[in-house]
């Protein structure tokens, strides 16, 4: 019984690239003005002081300072950047 071996649909084999989420920085850490600290799908982590948001909902450090993490309860968690003292 001759039979063609089966072969897979030209269709398939394709595979999107991962997305990278999470923390990039965390509570403590140092970081200068720009840094991405979450990457994320909606906020489930919003934005507190010198913290913006980006149209993906990142969030990045406007300016260089300590992070700091705080969670509100119901309000929700907060990443929030301190700035450094100059001395």
């Amino acid at each position: 019984m001759a039979h063609k071996k089966g072969l897979g649909s030209s269709r398939n084999g394709r595979d999107s690239n991962a997305q990278r989420l999470g923390f990039k920085a965390f509570d403590g850490q140092v970081v200068p003005g720009g840094t991405i600290i979450v990457r994320q799908r909606g906020t489930r982590v919003k934005p507190g002081l010198n913290v913006g948001r980006g149209k993906d909902d990142t969030l990045f450090a406007q300016l260089s300072g300590r992070l700091v993490f705080k969670d509100r309860g119901q309000m929700g968690k907060f990443v929030m950047v301190e700035p450094l003292e100059a001395k």
